[in-house]
């Protein structure tokens, strides 16, 4: 059975991620997911140990079987299988980032099928197989990456282990690269390294205010407000412009006590990455039914072992707690992340 990706488009490539850890060791990972078009279906895995797998391929399905040997959630878009963000019981966390115009996976083989992977389920297959960032080197050289619809372009992948070790992996030229990422920020394109150096242009932003200046006698330059030691921070929706903000946004937050507390940090700071409807388009283009590009935003603590997220039609933060699942026990599910999407509204009673 082929499947169609066709919703993935250039529109759907804007993603943020960050990482944070608080005072008493917890790691936390948080990103947002945007698609600017339509409502997407989006929804969480339960994935048990020993659960079966197959990946597409360009002419079906037919690629790559392998069998859960870690239990996992995640959450994905459209398709079950395409988990674009999730965690595994051994505290081990994968994303996927759309990277368009940059990425270029080897091309498709029909004959090495048993070894194809599509690259929107790379992040189940690592969840499902690996506990730490080497052994997911080692296995991504025993098989082939592709992807369905060569319209849409690549995509890369942050991957964090629990003590906080993260890389990004990128496929140019068919070539697979993996980049530590001591920073924990990542957008889309161009590339990890790019984003990486961009940062030196901004090496005047700082937090707090920016001192008085004498540029003359009797003129004194005075800043209109607090923070304009960040004047210059980009504030539009590219790439470049949400890695700079993530960035800075990320290394000036306070380090919290708590994970919990950090978890409910990572969500105010991605406040700052919601993409409102209009934005991205022509007035004549706008979407219907569609409160907000940004569809949900999610937060990981991997050593709570707990996902948690929220959407654009529901701003409380649920939570799924991994430790109180019995993966070897558990049957495989899926559940949508809204019941029903519309925002809850609390009334206040006054008497």
């Amino acid at each position: 059975m082929a499947v169609s990706v066709s919703l993935f488009a250039e529109k759907a490539n804007a993603c943020t991620g960050i990482a944070l850890k608080a005072l008493d060791g917890s790691r936390v990972v948080a990103r947002t997911v945007e698609w600017a078009a339509t409502p997407m279906q989006c929804g969480y895995v339960v994935a048990p140990r020993g659960h079966a797998h197959r990946s597409y391929t360009p002419t079906g399905d037919n690629g790559l079987e392998y069998t859960s040997v870690y239990g996992y959630v995640g959450i994905y878009t459209e398709y079950e299988p395409f988990v674009v963000e999730g965690v595994n019981e051994a505290g081990l966390s994968a994303g996927l980032f759309f990277f368009p115009q940059y990425g270029e996976y080897a091309p498709y083989n029909p004959a090495d099928n048993d070894k194809t992977l599509c690259d929107m389920q790379f992040v189940s297959w690592v969840l499902s197989q690996f506990s730490t960032i080497d052994q997911v080197k080692q296995g991504l050289s025993k098989i082939d990456l592709v992807t369905l619809n060569h319209k849409i372009g690549a995509v890369h992948w942050r991957i964090t282990e629990p003590n906080g070790r993260m890389v990004v992996l990128e496929v140019v030229a068919g070539v697979p690269h993996f980049y530590e990422n001591n920073l924990g920020v990542l957008t889309n394109a161009p590339g990890f390294q790019w984003h990486m150096t961009n940062l030196n242009n901004y090496v005047n932003l700082e937090p707090g205010s920016a001192p008085d200046n004498d540029i003359t006698q009797g003129i004194t330059l005075k800043p209109l407000g607090h923070g304009s030691g960040m004047l210059g921070t980009p504030g539009d929706f590219t790439s470049p412009s949400r890695f700079v903000r993530a960035a800075f946004f990320q290394t000036t937050a306070p380090t919290l006590e708590t994970g919990h507390e950090t978890v409910i940090q990572a969500f105010h700071i991605l406040n700052n990455f919601d993409i409102p409807i209009g934005s991205q388009h022509e007035k004549s283009d706008i979407p219907k039914g569609l409160p907000s590009a940004t569809q949900f935003t999610s937060a990981t603590d991997q050593t709570a072992l707990k996902l948690y997220y929220r959407t654009a039609w529901n701003s409380n933060i649920r939570c799924i707690d991994l430790m109180n699942i019995n993966f070897h026990k558990v049957r495989y599910q899926s559940h949508p992340l809204d019941r029903s999407q519309e925002e809850p509204v609390e009334m206040i009673k006054v008497n």
